[in-house]
Order: C-alpha cells, then structure tokens, then sequence
C-alpha cells in the first residue's frame, strides 16, 4: 500500500492498493459510515428522457459514497463498498457500488480515526516492502502449492503424480511429477521470494534437488511435517518450524503468538481469555502481548484497552481471522492475553 497524502482538515486519507493483501488491510479499516471517494463509472444523467439514460454509455467520474455496506472477497480478491452518493457531479442521494482491484486509489474519510486503524494503515506500507513465501507440501502421491498471504496461507493448486501400484516407470514418473511442480510455482516466484518445500518423506528432498540443478529460483528451505498439504503448511507455521523465514510474515507471528497463548491457557499457565480477565490483566500491568482479531477491531473500539497495555510495556499483535490461528483465537472470543506474570 501507498499513501499518497493525508489531509487533517477532513479526516482523509488517499491510498494507492499496490498487492492483494492491501484490499484485505483496507477492509479491516473501513467501517459503515466513512465516506470514500474513488473514480468509478456510471451512466450520465438524463432526467428528461429516462428510457434513453439507461441505453447510454457509462461515464467514467469521481464519485464519494457514505458506505452502508462492506463486501470482501478472498477468492477473487475484490473489495466492493455499496453506499449512497454524497459528492460528485450527479445522483447525489442515490446508491452506488465502488469496486476495488489492485492499482486503484481511493480516498478515505473518517469523523475520527482509531489509533488501530492508522497502525494498520503503517502495517500494510511496511507489509507491502516484505516478501511473500511459496510453499509446496509434498508427498510420494501429490503436492499442494500454497502462498503465504498477509492475512493466512491460500492453497493455489494441488498436483497428483500419477504412481500407482508397484508397475509404473519410476524415474519417468518422478521426472513428471517435480516437471508439473515447477511449471506450477514457476509464475509465483520472483526476486526474494523463498520457497519452502515440506512434508513427511524424502519426496520433498528429491524436488529440492531437481530444483537446485535448475539454478532458476532463490532460496530454497526443506521441512519435515508429519502432514501432507494445507495441514501441513499450517502445522510448519504453527509449531514455529522454520521461524526464522516465517517470523519475517505478520501471518508467522500471529500464528505461533496464538499457538503459546493456547499452551498456557491449556496448562493453566501465564495465558488468560474474556474481556474481565485481560481488563484486570491489563489494569495491573501483567499483560506481555495481546491477541486481538482482526475482526472484533473491526466491531468495537478497543483503543484505550491497546493503549493501556502499550503504557506497560506490552506488544499488541492483530490475528487475521482468515488462518487457523485466528480461527482459534475466536473460539475464545477474539481476544487473549498472555502474561508476565499470573493475577
């Protein structure tokens, strides 16, 4: 994401969408009642002649809409705003949808903005500079290839390699089988992007070979998992294997964040759920980072209770409700703290 200006006076600022990832930022920012401003097309006005008006062409204008409804779609990767007309040169009053893809601008006005909502802001200008992971998890039988988003891994597409019963043509069938592979993660490689290869096996060692020998790709990680496929990509970032690669994600962090909070909570240890427990955690100063979904910073104003933690020293984290560790960390309400010390 780029900022392009901020205007104090309006409360309003102008971004650039630069990677998918900042369709999904802006979706946690946006709330009902904003007003966003964006080009757009729509049919010009005729009043005398409605008939006609509707037969002609779409016009392309500016157009600032008071948002009544928020629309993301993680599949085709399209945010979709639908609000009424409030400035531009016509149908002022009337409903309009505003669709947004990677290389629009928009401007964004708030009657006030949240100091969560201006960090996330910073988070996806930082985000945006970070590099992506590509995984393939492997076995003998078939691979899932998968990359790693701001907001969770996203299966891309999984390979079969076409072995079956002890008859087959080994080498001829391997050679297919890794071919496939690559021409699959060929297009979503590019400068500084590691690929990480996993999975129970050596198969994953053997495409690490036939991969290196290409001399094509950068780096190139192998991990073992006990899992095959989405599981296993999932088990690679939640047990913090490879951290040293996933701690440079925001998704690697919140992941293995949520894993250590459910470990203490489980054992009864320095880890707390429930809007009471982490109000008296925070009021006293034992709160060392809290979880929040993202979802729920979307819903409520939890300002004071970030900025109370942050007075004592704490780390907010904001967990992405779209992977397993936000699915997790709803299941305890959307927000956990984990502590210094037990209250």
């Amino acid at each position: 994401m780029r900022i392009l200006g901020r205007d104090p006076a309006t409360g309003s600022i102008k971004m650039m969408l630069e990677t998918d990832e900042d369709m999904w930022h802006l979706y946690n920012v946006l709330e009902t009642g904003d007003l966003v401003t964006a080009s757009t097309t729509r049919r010009e006005e005729k009043a005398s002649d409605k008939i006609r008006a509707e037969k002609m062409d779409k016009k392309r204008m500016t157009l600032g809409i008071r948002v009544e409804k928020i629309e993301f779609s993680a599949d085709d990767l399209r945010l979709r705003l639908l609000g009424t007309i409030e400035t531009g040169p016509q149908d002022i009053g009337q409903h309009h949808t505003l669709i947004f893809e990677i290389g629009d601008s928009l401007s964004l006005a708030k009657k006030h903005w949240r100091e969560t909502q201006l960090e996330r802001l910073d988070r996806a200008v930082k985000d945006s500079k970070q590099p992506r992971i590509v995984f393939v998890a492997l076995d003998q039988d078939d691979a899932t290839i998968a990359v790693l988003r701001q907001y969770g891994p996203k299966e891309i597409a999984t390979i079969r390699s076409g072995r079956s019963g002890k008859q087959y043509d080994e080498k001829s069938k391997t050679d297919s089988y890794h071919s496939d592979i690559i021409e699959k993660i060929r297009p979503l490689m590019g400068p500084n992007i590691p690929l990480v290869l996993l999975g129970p096996g050596f198969e994953k060692e053997a495409l690490a070979d036939d991969i290196k020998k290409l001399n094509e790709f950068g780096t190139v990680r192998v991990y073992h998992t006990g899992q095959n496929g989405m599981p296993g990509v999932n088990e690679l970032i939640k047990t913090g294997m490879g951290a040293d690669i996933l701690r440079e994600s925001s998704v690697g962090a919140e992941m293995e964040a949520v894993e250590k909070l459910m470990t203490e909570i489980g054992k009864d240890g320095l880890g707390t759920y429930g809007p009471k427990e982490i109000q008296a955690a925070a009021a006293s100063g034992a709160v060392d980072t809290l979880l929040i979904l993202d979802s729920k910073l979307r819903e409520q104003d939890l300002d004071s209770i970030v900025r109370e933690v942050e007075s004592q020293k704490g780390k907010i984290i904001v967990v992405s409700e779209e992977h397993d560790g936000g699915r997790e960390l709803a299941a305890l309400g959307g927000m956990g703290a984990i502590l210094r010390y037990k209250v």
